[in-house]
């Protein structure tokens, strides 16, 4: 394939506006007639969604921590095919990933160095003028492996404040590609976790437009696509999936309670020959009788628990598919398959009971970060002794669980190698787990 020119739109930090530049600069170049293509930095489901919507093609999450670099060609090599142009969006601040040799950690920085594109760093200036120009100047210094193409201004408060800060930034070379005014129109809304899906916008279309509209007028587009590179690294794709397919037909539930699951996964598993059957256990379907392995991935089952737990036909299916087939739940489909899940209002409501564990939104613990999972019997995502990394992001907490080592799924260290224990359960041919399953390592 022709390597596709792309760029990684970073910031020195979460909030400056990643988010915003990137989807409106994906849509802006769309709407030019450039082949655009989504890459998200490290373990996300949200923004991937919200590229595909703005590219009209589908996007990919890369994880230098997660995944290997012929894992990372090999879903790059898939997803990048027929582009021209790919925007990636990083995560966090540019640097930001856990302690590990370098190149290793996850940050934005070291997916910007393993494909070799430049930077386009948003910097949000409310609050400071030229001393904008220390943060470009210590990004562009700190990692000598990336190049700082040029920055994007946000939140510019007047014309004077931008001159201002462009004196700053022309005391260190440093190009200004484009800025953006302060405009709470420009924000898009957050709900439950704060997290909001592309399918749950009102007005995706319009608003993606009025982002494309507004980055066009406010960033220089022909100076944004002179910056980008070629893509490295490509040629040395291996045909290898970072998670092998679970089955041959897999039923996935599908909905808005279950509706977080890797676009690498299902592409690999695709690729692989695997047929993806979707059902939704909101609208009160069954899995397909006639497929190999059920999988209930993540999601938001505590807002809709009252409805699963009426949900007769999907809950009598499950039991039935698990009496002689696989069934796993991640995160909210580990929920799903316990005891019980108490609500945000403390609720609890009869979930399979396939799993011997209760969860509860009314108590919430945080729990973020990458896992390093060591099954502890065969299942759908290996056989025992299978390394498996992937990340928890949950408030829910369990109120109530066996404790026993063979119900256990999986023994759980963090990206530091610190032991967490048992963790999940695995009860006859149903697991669950709260850990979502980047890639085997």
């Amino acid at each position: 394939m022709t390597a596709p020119r792309g760029l990684l739109v970073a910031a020195p930090r979460s909030g400056s506006g990643k988010t915003t530049v990137t989807l409106g600069l994906q849509r802006a170049l769309a709407r030019r007639g450039h082949a655009v293509r989504g890459v998200k930095n490290g373990p996300d489901y949200i923004d991937p969604a919200f590229h595909a919507a703005a590219t009209g093609a589908p996007s990919v999450n890369l994880d230098t921590f997660a995944m290997a670099d012929a894992t990372m060609a090999a879903i790059a090599a898939r997803a990048l095919d027929g582009a021209e142009i790919v925007i990636a969006e990083g995560s966090m601040g540019l640097f930001d990933g856990v302690r590990g040799e370098t190149g290793r950690t996850g940050a934005s920085a070291d997916l910007a160095a393993l494909f070799g594109w430049p930077v386009v760093l948003v910097l949000d200036v409310s609050g400071h003028a030229q001393s904008a120009a220390a943060v470009a100047l210590g990004c562009a210094r700190l990692d000598p492996r990336i190049t700082i193409a040029g920055v994007v201004l946000n939140q510019v408060a007047s014309p004077r404040h931008r001159r201002l800060v462009e004196d700053g930034l022309a005391r260190i070379g440093m190009p200004v590609l484009g800025a953006l005014a302060r405009d709470a129109g420009l924000v898009l809304p957050e709900r439950h976790l704060g997290l909001v899906q592309a399918h749950e916008t009102a007005d995706l279309e319009a608003r993606l437009d009025a982002l494309a509209e507004t980055v066009a007028a406010s960033v220089d587009l022909d100076a944004v696509l002179a910056a980008a590179a070629p893509t490295r690294g490509l040629a040395d794709a291996e045909d290898r999936a970072a998670l092998p397919p679970p089955g041959q037909r897999i039923a996935l539930g599908r909905d808005a309670a279950f509706s977080f699951v890797y676009p690498h996964h299902l592409a690999a598993w695709r690729a692989a020959g695997a047929e993806i059957v979707p059902f939704s256990p909101l609208a009160d379907e069954p899995p397909p009788a006639d497929c190999d392995v059920c999988w209930l991935p993540g999601g938001y089952p505590e807002l809709h628990a009252g409805r699963l737990a009426a949900a007769t036909r999907f809950q009598a299916g499950v039991r039935a598919f698990a009496r002689t087939k696989p069934v796993h739940g991640e995160c909210g489909g580990y929920m799903t398959l316990g005891r019980a899940l108490t609500d945000a209002d403390g609720v609890a409501h009869p979930m399979l009971g396939l799993l011997p564990v209760e969860t509860s939104f009314a108590k919430r613990r945080f729990n973020l970060g990458y896992r390093v999972a060591t099954l502890l019997r065969d299942g759908p995502l290996g056989r025992a002794g299978t390394r498996l990394v992937g990340h928890e992001f949950h408030y829910a907490s369990i109120v109530a669980r066996d404790e026993a080592r063979e119900a256990a799924f999986a023994d759980m260290v963090d990206a530091e190698g610190t032991d967490l224990g048992a963790a999940g359960h695995r009860v006859g041919a149903v697991s669950g787990t709260f850990f979502h399953a980047i890639a085997r390592r």
